[in-house]
């Protein structure tokens, strides 16, 4: 689904408002067990490697680019550590895991230039019990986040837009403050094609 679509078809209510979802469920690429059966610390731990792109979805397979990501997990459970095979979706994982590590860096590095250094954190943390302050609020959150891809570099020009940035931008339309993040997002994250901030760029020697 093409993102300008993906943003349209919030119109009506896609669950994350406290109504239940009508879209049809989609079958794993991997039919196997789930890699996260447990809870408590193992979930918390799995939304803050995995940042997905629909929190609400418990099987990972309504967003795409979710879906790759779990068939990866689920399909490195499977291999032996010391098999190339388990290397290189290690390698693609960690790829993945790292390019959504860095959006949820930018955002927070422009709420942390608003003012909101207490607060970011808790701003960008969104989890299957999250929902939308106000219903009201949605087509205006739709306008912001699609200015935002197609307007700034906060999203990288390959990402898929996910629905978690979408409560993000509701919760900043409820602190009136909405519209200052977009300007300041045009201003550090400014729309230069092949061009990226470096100071932003992640950089690390090893993999977890």
């Amino acid at each position: 689904m093409g993102l300008g679509a993906w943003l349209r078809s919030l119109g009506g209510c896609c669950g994350c408002c406290g109504g239940e979802a009508a879209a049809p469920e989609k079958e794993p690429l991997l039919s196997n067990n789930n890699p996260y059966a447990s809870f408590g610390a193992t979930l918390a731990r799995d939304e803050e490697q995995n940042l997905w792109s629909t929190p609400h979805d418990v099987t990972h397979t309504e967003a795409d680019d979710d879906r790759v990501l779990y068939n990866m997990i689920v399909g490195r459970s499977q291999l032996d550590k010391d098999s190339e095979e388990w290397q290189k979706l290690n390698y693609d994982i960690y790829t993945l895991r790292q390019t959504r590590k860095e959006v949820r860096s930018r955002w927070k590095h422009i709420l942390e230039d608003l003012g909101f250094q207490k607060e970011a954190d808790s701003l960008l943390s969104v989890t299957k019990l999250s929902i939308i302050s106000d219903s009201q609020n949605m087509g205006k959150a739709r306008d912001i986040l699609l200015k935002l891809s197609e307007e700034t570099n906060i999203f990288p020009t390959s990402w898929q837009l996910s629905e978690r940035y979408l409560f993000v931008v509701d919760r900043l339309i409820a602190l009136d403050a909405a519209d200052e993040f977009f300007k300041m997002a045009s201003v550090v994250y400014p729309k230069r094609a092949g061009v990226e901030r470096v100071d932003e760029k992640q950089v690390s020697a090893g993999m977890p």
